[in-house]
This record gives C-alpha cells, structure tokens and sequence, in this order.
C-alpha cells in the first residue's frame, strides 16, 4: 500500500473517530505538540501556549459535529480553530493594555464614564467581525434609525436582503459580545 493511501486511511480513521472522546485524544497524542509549538511561536510565551491548546481542544470538542473531512483534514481543522483562539486572546490583550492606560482617566466619581466606556469597546470590537455588508446594515437600521425600505434603496438591495443581512449581523453581534462577556 502506497504511503499517501495509508496517510488518507488515517485521516479518515481520525475523522471518523473525531465525534467521541477517544478521537479527540488521538488527535490531541498525534498534533499536539505540533500545535503546542505553533502557539510558543505567535503568542512567544509558554503558559499562554498550553492554555491556547487547551483551548482549541475545547473548542473542537464543542463543534466536533461540525467538522466535515470532505472539507479538508482534522488536523487543519485544528489549527484553524488554534488560529481563532490566537487572535481572539491578542485581541482581548488589547483591549486589557488599551484599558490599563486610561483605566485613571475613565473613572468617573460614580463610575458610569467607565461603564459606557467599556460598552462602547465591545460593541466597537463586536462590529469590527462584522462583513462591510453586514456593519453598513446595522449601522443605518440601528444608529441612524433609517427604516429597513430606506436601508434598501440607500443600498440598491431588496428589501428582504437587508433583512437577512441584520439577522445575521444581530447574530454574529450576539456571539461576539457574549464570548467577550457581556452579560446583559
């Protein structure tokens, strides 16, 4: 048997495999540490890598229904989703630095200016993962108050488009302020 068939036997053992607790172990035994130097290599510091696996292995366990092989390799699936965990932690140190520095001059006497502060950065960092499409939609239906026909002809869209395009916005939204906490 050819070397590239039993590579793609494996892969496909793996893929089959994926959905229960015992696949994932194996991927984890088999790119782990592939994976471990990845995340030494973007993020530069050791604990924050192993947390970045853990991560990315919780993820994978959570939408392990999601991965289809016919769309590419486990092992590509898990570095995309390793990806995503390394951008979303820079992204949060961001906004940590950003707050440290003007944490003094945002507190008000009842803290309300840090308050709406902090609002206003994760909807800003919310927005930012939206398409243009999507943020254009959201940002005349919902901050310049234009009716969903104005949106349309503004746009030379049907109607039902700019619907579609602030459900999906309005869900991505959602998910995004919830993964950066906001508990409202």
């Amino acid at each position: 048997m050819a070397d590239a068939t039993r590579a793609a036997l494996r892969e496909e053992s793996r893929a089959r495999v994926v959905a229960d607790e015992s696949g994932l172990r194996a991927a984890f035994v088999a790119d782990g540490a592939a994976m471990l130097r990845y995340a030494r290599r973007a993020l530069r510091e050791r604990d924050r890598a192993d947390d970045v696996v853990q991560e990315t292995f919780a993820r994978a366990w959570r939408s392990r229904a999601r991965f289809d092989p016919a769309l590419g390799s486990l092992r590509g699936w898990l570095f995309a989703i390793e990806r995503r965990v390394i951008i979303d932690l820079s992204r949060r140190d961001a906004v940590t630095t950003s707050l440290n520095g003007e944490f003094d001059e945002l507190v008000g006497d009842d803290g309300y200016d840090l308050d709406r502060a902090m609002r206003g950065w994760l909807v800003e960092s919310a927005l930012a993962r939206l398409s243009s499409e999507h943020r254009t939609v959201i940002a005349e239906l919902y901050f310049n108050g234009r009716s969903g026909r104005d949106v349309a002809q503004l746009l030379a869209v049907p109607e039902g488009t700019v619907r579609s395009r602030a459900y999906y916005a309005l869900r991505t939204l959602r998910v995004a302020l919830e993964e950066a906490g906001w508990n409202e």
